[in-house]
């Protein structure tokens, strides 16, 4: 597998189904976030992880702020099933209902993972705030 670019358009973002291991691994020996879809029935898991990348690799505080909140908003407007996991390293959703949108909250979570937090505000944005982070009115 060829390393992700950074950001990663959603269309890059693998499907790991049947091959999370094999995709884990590969994201390990090349010290790099891991990131990927994985098909469940008629929805979809994303999932993100940190440790893949080495002890380098810092997550700041304000990006699991940022994560974690999202998250919460996503299981809230039910685009995520309430089982998710949320940092500080590894981040995973379950039950996200189309495969293009399992590819754009990936892709929003690599991206955030190394610190550009553009992707997340515009693929879940805040309420009273706009999709560039800025406030609404």
């Amino acid at each position: 597998m060829q390393q992700l670019p950074i950001p990663c358009p959603g269309h890059l973002i693998p499907d790991a189904t049947d091959r999370f291991d094999a995709a884990y691994r590969e994201a390990k020996a090349q010290r790099a976030v891991f990131v990927g879809i994985e098909r469940e029935g008629e929805r979809w898991t994303v999932k993100a992880d940190a440790l893949t990348a080495g002890s380098g690799h810092v997550v700041v505080d304000a990006v699991n702020v940022a994560m974690r909140a999202a998250i919460v908003r996503l299981i809230d407007g039910r685009e995520a099933g309430p089982d998710a996991f949320a940092g500080p390293v590894y981040f995973m959703l379950h039950g996200v209902p189309s495969e293009a949108r399992a590819r754009e909250l990936a892709a929003a979570f690599h991206a955030a993972l190394y610190g550009d937090l553009g992707p997340l505000h515009r693929a879940v944005p805040r309420a009273g705030v706009d999709q560039d982070g800025d406030a609404a009115g």
